[in-house]
């Protein structure tokens, strides 16, 4: 797969989740101290599910 298709689909995980917060009425500042590490993890996840094999 696609770094793209990763990307987009935690995008859209992410936006759900913070308008979700939002609704909840959680404090701006967690909300957007989630949304940074919640960023930060479909980074990582995105990049080492889509990474090649180096050969040995």
């Amino acid at each position: 797969m696609s770094f793209g298709i990763y990307a987009f689909g935690y995008l859209f995980i992410i936006i759900g989740l913070l308008y979700l917060a939002h609704l909840m009425h959680i404090p701006q500042t967690y909300i957007v101290a989630g949304g940074i590490i919640l960023v930060g993890m479909g980074i990582v996840t995105a990049v080492q599910s889509t990474r090649q094999k180096d050969k040995s």
